[in-house]
């Protein structure tokens, strides 16, 4: 579930990013690395446990579902957190700069 759900954000983020090309000043392609990173490392995790533990991978119990889904929106929005960081910190279209010089 973890794995999806990263997956289903990478997606929606490298295709909001593709729609804005050439504009890079949102910082899109970051917030799309990050899900593609966290993405490849839940299927890595997947294939560790799958070799592990093996059928039980797919059978998995309702309790770990909702675990893995709160575990996925977590990374998720850890993932919106941290771009957006990023975006205020570089602040592409100078709008904390331009705050603090008007006063």
């Amino acid at each position: 579930m973890t794995l999806l759900i990263t997956v289903f954000a990478a997606v929606a983020a490298t295709a909001l990013w593709y729609k804005r090309l050439p504009d890079t000043s949102a910082q899109l392609g970051t917030l799309s690395l990050m899900y593609w990173g966290a993405a490849l490392m839940w299927l890595v995790d997947a294939a560790a446990e799958y070799i592990e533990f093996g059928a039980e991978f797919f059978t998995p119990s309702a309790g770990d579902m909702l675990n893995d889904a709160y575990l996925g929106l977590s990374v998720v929005a850890l993932g919106l957190v941290i771009w957006l960081v990023v975006v205020l910190i570089k602040d592409p279209k100078k709008a904390i700069t331009k705050g603090h010089t008007n006063k």
